[in-house]
C-alpha cells in the first residue's frame, strides 16, 4: 500500500488504532512497557542492502520506491501507547506513508508478547508449540487426502498469518514445514522476509486501508471505489490484479465494479460476510457482463481455516480459479485462544474514514454521523 500512497498522495496525514474485539485472558494494558520497548527496537531498524535487492527483484516494486525504502525508517514521536483502565491503547499518526506500515509490526508484537505471557503461566511455550505441529501435521495428512474429483481449477493456498501468529519463530517453522510437505498446495506468504529466505511466493492483496484512504482524498464519496481501483490500475499496470470488496460492501462495491475494472483486475478477494454468498454474487457480475470467470480469481480470506477452504474450493473450482488465505488457523493454532486483534485507519487529512463490512462486527468507523452518511449513500442499512 505504501508504493501507490507515496506516488500519488505522498503529503496525507492520517491516524490509525488499535482494537481488541474479543476479551482477553488478561489485560493488555499490562503489555504496555513491553510494547513500548518492541516499538523503540522497531523504530531503529533499517533495510540491508540485501532486501533491498531482493525486493527491487519484484516487478511491481519501482525503483524510486526503493529509494524510499534505502532511507526510510520508522519514527518513534509518530507512534505512542497508553493505558485506560484494562484497555491497551496505540495510536499512529503523522503522515500516512511513514504510519501506515506500523500495523503490521504493531499486531505482531501484541499477539507475540502475550501468547508469550499464556505460555509461561500455563508452563512454559514448549507444550504449545508441541501442540501447534500436531495440529500442523493433522493438516498436512488432510491436504494430502484431497480427492480433487477432476476440478478445472487447483486448490492453492498461502499463509496471510504475520499479524495473528503466536510468534515469529513459530510462523517461520510452519511456512518451511508447508513449503517442503505439500508444496503443491502451499504457495506463498505475505511475510515478504520469509518468502525471501524461503524461496516462496511473496503473496498480498489490496487492504481496506488503501480503499478507505480516498474515503477522505478529495474524490466524491460516492466515487471513492472507482478513485481507489483507477489508482491502483495505474499504479501496478496489470500486477497485483486483486480487488477487496468489502469497505462498504459486496452489492456496492459490483455497483462499481463496472466492465472497465472486471476486465482490468484479475479477481476479487473476500474478507466478510458468507463466502458461497459472495462468491456467487461474483460470478453472477462476471456472467452478466458477459467475462469468462474461469480466467479470474476469486480469493477468500476471512478466519479461513483447511477445512472450510476445501470446501470453497470444491463448491467453485469448476467455474473459477480460486485462492485460499488462511491467517490464524496456521500461524496460532496452539490451544490457547487467539486474539481478535486489529489496527485500522481511522481519520485521514483530518475527515474520518470508516468499513462498512458485510460481516456487523467488523465495522469500524469513530464517526457516527459519517457513518450514518456513508450508509445511506451506499444504500446499506444497519
Amino acid at each position: 500500500m505504501q508504493q501507490p500512497m507515496l506516488h500519488s498522495m505522498p503529503t496525507n496525514q492520517a491516524q490509525y488504532r488499535f482494537v481488541c474485539r474479543n476479551a482477553p485472558e488478561f489485560p493488555l494494558s499490562e503489555l504496555a512497557a513491553e510494547v513500548n520497548a518492541e516499538l523503540d527496537a522497531l523504530c531503529a531498524l533499517r533495510f540491508t542492502e540485501d532486501e533491498l535487492r531482493y525486493l527491487g527483484g519484484l516487478r511491481f516494486l519501482r525503483s524510486d520506491y526503493i529509494d524510499f525504502l534505502r532511507l526510510f525508517q520508522f519514527q518513534r514521536r509518530f507512534i505512542h501507547v497508553t493505558t485506560e483502565g484494562d484497555t491497551l491503547h496505540i495510536v499512529a499518526e503523522g503522515p500516512q506513508v511513514h504510519v501506515m506500515g506500523f500495523e503490521i509490526y504493531v499486531l505482531a508484537i501484541v499477539n507475540e508478547l502475550y501468547f508469550r505471557r499464556m505460555a509461561q503461566l500455563r508452563g512454559g511455550v514448549e507444550p504449545f508449540l508441541a501442540e501447534a505441529r500436531t495440529r500442523l501435521q493433522a493438516k498436512i495428512v488432510q491436504l494430502r487426502g484431497i480427492n480433487l474429483g477432476g476440478t478445472t481449477h487447483p486448490f492453492e493456498f498461502f499463509d496471510f498469518g504475520v499479524r495473528r501468529r503466536f510468534s515469529g519463530a513459530w510462523q517461520t517453522e510452519m511456512v518451511k514445514t508447508l513449503a517442503r510437505e505439500v508444496p503443491q498446495f502451499f504457495k506463498g506468504t505475505s511475510n515478504v522476509l520469509l518468502a525471501k529466505e524461503c524461496n516462496l511466493v511473496p503473496i498480498g492483496t489490496m487492504a481496506h486501508e488503501y480503499l478507505q484512504t480516498f474515503q477522505a482524498t478529495g474524490v466524491q464519496l460516492r466515487g471513492f471505489q472507482k478513485a481507489a481501483l483507477e489508482t491502483w490500475v495505474q499504479e501496478y499496470r496489470g500486477d497485483l490484479g486483486t480487488a477487496l470488496t468489502d469497505v462498504v460492501g459486496m452489492d456496492a462495491f459490483l455497483a462499481d465494479f463496472d466492465l472497465y475494472f472486471a476486465k482490468l483486475f484479475d479477481g476479487l478477494r473476500h474478507d466478510s460476510g458468507d463466502p458461497v454468498v459472495w462468491g456467487e454474487k461474483a460470478l453472477t457480475h462476471y456472467a452478466k457482463l458477459k467475462i469468462n470467470a474461469n480466467n479470474k480469481r476469486l480469493v477468500f480470506s476471512d478466519g479461513l481455516d483447511i477445512a472450510t477452504a476445501i470446501r470453497l474450493h470444491q463448491h467453485f473450482a469448476d467455474r473459477v480459479q480460486t485462492g485460499f488465505g488462511i491467517g490464524t488457523n496456521l500461524s496460532n493454532d496452539t490451544g490457547l485462544h487467539p486474539l481478535n486483534i486489529v489496527m485500522k485507519l481511522v481519520s485521514c487529512n483530518g475527515q474520518p474514514t470508516a468499513k462498512l463490512s458485510d460481516t456487523p462486527g467488523k465495522t469500524l468507523c469513530e464517526d457516527a454521523t459519517f457513518l450514518a452518511y456513508l450508509r445511506q449513500i451506499f444504500n446499506k442499512p444497519e
